[in-house]
């Protein structure tokens, strides 16, 4: 699907009359959103050849790395708070680090480890296997220098950070773990005040059947056994999410608004 965004071009007043629903969801998905004008591509060359050999790897889970459309919005975020450096929690093969190390070069960050002696985007991924992936897919982007990979327990590895902070953390890891990287990122003033947290996949389908079911979840709360949008996560991982939803919902530090995007994307701010 990713592939075919490539090959679409504007449609003219003409075609837009005989396009199908679908060649128009096609265009406006992502095309739309490419601006010719920016001096690093709004979608990085390599992503595609990232994402076929994912899915050459690990079949359906490589819908685990993000769609090009979001890899623009985190482009997007990126530089309109200006960042410099980001936390990324749950790095997979690689596809959204390179988007965000390819906005940081658009925000005019330059590689390399600095003073705190991390490059600018840090990556805490549980795999060793696919963090080797990771780099070799960052190599191939040129963007070896803008990215490292912590590989171990994100919760242990987030607790060994300080003296550095970061303008965006991105959270995509284990879900039942979400308030835990939440709170700790918070508490150990790794976000700066005008930082912002991207959170995925909070809004999945069986998350949806928990509204107005109270917090914490009860352990014979109903609706229970739901189906996920994808087929690894289990119930654990939905009473976490519908949990973490609603702990940000009512946390006075920060401000949160869920996107409805592909499994839900939550922007949390802090509150001045």
């Amino acid at each position: 699907m990713a592939s075919s965004y490539r090959n679409l071009h504007t449609p003219t007043r003409e075609e837009l009359n005989d396009a199908s629903p679908e060649q128009l969801r096609a265009y406006y998905a992502t095309n739309a959103s490419i601006n010719p004008n920016l001096s690093v591509a709004s979608i990085p060359p390599t992503v595609n050849g990232v994402r076929e050999r994912t899915a050459a790897k690990v079949g359906r889970m490589a819908g685990m790395a993000i769609a090009d459309y979001q890899g623009m919005l985190h482009g997007f975020l990126v530089g309109l708070v200006n960042a410099k450096r980001i936390l990324e929690i749950g790095t997979f093969t690689g596809t959204s680090a390179i988007y965000f190390a390819t906005a940081l070069k658009r925000n005019g960050v330059k590689g390399g480890v600095d003073e705190t002696g991390h490059k600018p985007v840090v990556c805490l991924d549980i795999s060793e296997e696919f963090a080797e992936i990771a780099r070799s897919n960052f190599r191939e982007a040129g963007l070896e220098d803008y990215i490292e990979v912590i590989v171990g327990d994100a919760r242990e590895n987030l607790a060994k950070l300080s003296n550095i902070t970061f303008d965006v953390a991105f959270l995509d890891a284990d879900k039942v773990s979400y308030k835990y990287y939440y709170d700790t990122i918070i508490d150990k003033g790794l976000l700066n005040k005008s930082g912002l947290f991207i959170v995925d996949n909070t809004a999945f389908s069986s998350v949806t059947t928990y509204l107005d079911v109270p917090v914490p979840v009860a352990a014979d709360a109903k609706p229970l056994d739901v189906k996920f949008d994808i087929d690894f996560n289990h119930r654990e991982t939905t009473v976490a999410l519908h949990e973490f939803n609603e702990y940000v919902r009512h946390d006075p530090r920060t401000e949160a608004v869920m996107l409805p995007l592909y499994t839900g994307v939550t922007l949390l701010r802090f509150i001045n």
